[in-house]
């Protein structure tokens, strides 16, 4: 077990919310494949999205929303985050900011600078799972695991339901 790895379920013990730690395979991190090979519905799958602002001071955000949601970027995150422009933050970038590779981001262990907006609808799931700081490691567990960490906020309306 790596260091981030050891920092995330520290993290996610502190929260006193029980948790699994699930591993699997790096190749079979992404959502649709970690879903389809160990058989989680895609509806317990939770991403952690990092978004920043365009700009020479860019601002950063941590979203979790389920694998079934599209985030709203350009409407909800833009607005809260109070800027002009957003994107997507790249894997380079995601990786400086939260330590974390793509694919094993999780919102244990994140920067406490960093603030971790929750869409509602994850709040909504009897369990989820989560990055878990490397792409060979998974949390799974209630998502009152979320709210308890310090700068986490529950956003109705934060990502919209894929048809």
């Amino acid at each position: 077990m790596d260091e981030i790895e050891q920092q995330v379920l520290a993290v996610a013990s502190a929260t006193g919310v029980p948790f699994e730690q699930f591993p699997c395979d790096p190749e079979l991190a992404d959502t649709a494949e970690f879903c389809e090979h160990y058989g989680f519905l895609p509806d317990d799958s939770a991403n952690t999205i990092v978004i920043a602002s365009k700009g020479e001071s860019p601002v950063y955000v941590a979203c979790v929303v389920l694998a079934t949601h599209r985030l709203d970027v350009n409407g909800a995150v833009r607005k809260r985050l109070g800027v002009r422009k957003v994107s997507f933050s790249p894997a380079e970038v995601t990786a400086a900011v939260t330590g974390m590779v793509m694919g094993g981001v999780t919102p244990f262990g994140l920067p406490e600078s960093l603030p971790l907006w929750i869409d509602s609808a994850v709040m909504q799931r009897e369990r989820i799972v989560v990055g878990g700081g490397s792409r060979s490691l998974k949390i799974v567990g209630s998502p009152e695991m979320l709210v308890a960490l310090p700068s986490a906020e529950v956003v109705e309306g934060l990502a919209r339901q894929m048809m």
